[in-house]
């Protein structure tokens, strides 16, 4: 079992793509586009809605406004993840 460090941040980029950065440094492009489908995730194809990704404070979950949210192991652990599904460590910038 995976358990991922706390998310700090995370941004919408194009094509339905999130940018995740964890507290241990991590960063994470995910592609969330096959799973926006349903009574919850899928008012998130609406891009006006899908920008405003952003992390609870509280439960550092990947989170929007109308209440979908994302487990922090599923956006860390690429196996938790489809084969298909885009996933990309981004190496972190040397202080």
């Amino acid at each position: 079992m995976t358990i991922a460090p706390p998310m700090t941040s995370a941004v919408a980029l194009d094509d339905y793509v999130v940018r995740v950065m964890f507290a241990d440094g991590e960063i994470r492009d995910v592609d969330l586009s096959r799973f926006l489908d349903g009574p919850v995730f899928g008012p998130l194809r609406d891009w006006q809605v899908f920008r405003r990704v952003t992390v609870d404070p509280e439960s550092r979950t990947v989170t929007w406004p109308n209440g979908a949210d994302l487990d922090p192991d599923v956006i860390y652990t690429p196996s938790l993840l489809n084969d298909d599904t885009i996933c990309i460590t981004v190496p972190s910038r040397a202080a």
